[in-house]
């Protein structure tokens, strides 16, 4: 199997989705297979399956996995009726072999007469049933003669010490060549980008480092609050639930000296080296914040939600200071920051370059580079230029890359279709390697430790604001120069001449 694991999967393919009951499968998982066979990108011959433990009626299957597929032609309805004849679903138990056994007479059934079984499995499954899963796949569905695939969904673990627990648990039923453990960000297409931005460009190739970069931001940012999902949300944290896979993902990538070839083996060979050498601030520097009820009352605090613990001290947003300490970036600060319930939503990295040399200037802004993961993906560089007119002034303005207006005519695929369409292929880069996870757990370690034993009480902050008023003394104190409320965001002030 192992030397086969890397081979693309053509055709003679099933793809069984657990969890196809449950809300990722049916708003990320099945649109993205529907995206795919839109596109004529999924295996030949390929079974579609879905399991879980609801008992539901092929009916009530098909349009529960629909309901957040568009369509805008004749020609996408056509293809949407091909795909539903491709879904077919089981009722099972995740624990019990009898149950994997009936699954595997059904795959059988569905793959008819093939001399190559190759098969893939997706776990949109809670963590504490993978091993389950895995150990009943690999004792009744596991083929003969074919490629063995499974997809895991985060979180892989609460922290260090339970992330090797589960992947001890893991090792002696597969390899890691047949693990794919998904962080839908990396399939994003600004995400992928940044590799390309910084590789094939000297212009910014000569600049990625601590001599020109004075810090890094990576924003995550959401307007909308728990939602009622307070109850899960408690357990994990802010910090859990987006900085410690989301953002320093990107952070390794941001990092990372450059791979030898896109081979994923390579990529994530890098990757681990950042990480390897990347730690947590000081812990007094970090900000954590937990959202009240907005100004006008509209909207509920963290703690008015009835699944939320009272008196729960869990961060609804935070701010961390980080820093990898290797000759390129040493000095140079990260600063992670995400938080719900907040002004607007959008996820965006912004590096802002020092201060240009004194002299000709005496009053002049910083460059920054700002690439905006979402919404509207573009690429922007915050630039001086003169002020138009007979003004001898600087001004600030953008050289603006913004996709929708660029690229009008380019589809930009959803992240989960890239990262299906990846695994299919046999393309682990932009997926989770195990000593990437560990090291990940393992820089933040410190400061769960220090929220789940010293519990500090997360500063207030109003549903619908920036987030923690000492948000700006935290950027202050790590050299980021602010040029005022309309140089900040993107675009700038377009100015009446």
């Amino acid at each position: 199997m192992t030397q086969n694991s890397f081979k693309c999967i053509k055709d003679n393919a099933s793809i069984t989705v657990f969890g196809a009951s449950g809300d990722l499968a049916k708003k990320k998982t099945f649109p993205a297979l529907f995206g795919l066979f839109r596109d004529d990108l999924l295996p030949k011959n390929l079974v579609i399956l879905g399991y879980a433990r609801s008992k539901l009626e092929h009916d009530d299957f098909l349009k529960r996995i629909t309901q957040y597929i568009t369509v805008n032609s004749e020609d996408d309805k056509q293809k949407l009726e091909a795909f539903k004849q491709k879904c077919n679903y089981l009722s099972g138990a995740y624990d019990q072999p009898e149950a994997f056994e009936t699954l595997e007479k059904r795959l059988r059934e569905l793959e008819g007469e093939r001399d190559v079984r190759n098969r893939m499995y997706y776990l949109a499954l809670p963590p504490d049933v993978f091993v389950p899963v895995v150990t009943n796949l690999k004792k009744k569905c596991y083929p003969e003669n074919g490629i063995m695939r499974v997809i895991m969904e985060k979180p892989f673990g609460h922290d260090l010490k339970s992330a090797k627990e589960l992947q001890a648990q893991l090792d002696p039923l597969l390899t890691e060549e047949e693990l794919y453990r998904i962080d839908h960000y990396l399939g994003k297409e600004m995400v992928k980008n940044i590799s390309f931005l910084r590789f094939a460009n000297p212009v910014l190739a000569h600049i990625w480092n601590k001599n020109s970069i004075a810090n890094v931001q990576v924003t995550f940012k959401e307007s909308i609050g728990t939602e009622g999902r307070g109850g899960y949300f408690d357990s994990s944290t802010i910090i859990r639930d987006v900085i410690q896979n989301h953002l320093i993902q990107v952070v390794t990538l941001l990092a990372m000296e450059i791979p030898s070839s896109f081979n994923s083996e390579d990529v994530r060979d890098e990757k681990v080296k950042v990480l390897k050498r990347m730690r947590v601030g000081d812990i007094k520097d970090i900000v954590l914040g937990q959202f009240t009820k907005s100004e006008d009352g509209s909207k509920p605090g963290y703690l008015d939600d009835k699944t939320v613990p009272e008196g729960s001290r869990c961060p609804t947003f935070a701010a961390i200071p980080f820093f990898i300490d290797n000759e390129r970036w040493k000095g140079v600060p990260f600063l992670l920051k995400a938080g719900k319930a907040l002004n607007q939503s959008k996820v965006e990295i912004r590096i802002q370059l020092k201060d240009s040399a004194a002299g000709l200037f005496d009053d002049i802004y910083r460059n920054e580079l700002v690439i905006r993961i979402q919404p509207d993906e573009a690429v922007y560089m915050k630039v001086n230029v003169k002020y138009p007119g007979l003004r001898t002034e600087p001004i600030l303005t953008e050289l603006d890359l913004t996709y929708s207006r660029r690229f009008e005519n380019m589809k930009i695929n959803e992240a989960y279709e890239a990262l299906l369409l990846a695994a299919f292929r046999g393309d682990q880069s932009n997926f989770v390697r195990s000593d990437e996870l560990e090291y990940a757990w393992g820089i933040l370690d410190p400061v769960l430790s220090w929220l789940d034993n010293d519990r500090p009480e997360p500063l207030p902050y109003t549903y619908g604001s920036r987030g923690p008023a000492a948000l700006d003394e935290f950027m202050q104190k790590f050299g980021f120069v602010h040029h005022g409320p309309d140089s900040y965001q993107y675009p700038t002030t377009r100015l009446s001449l």
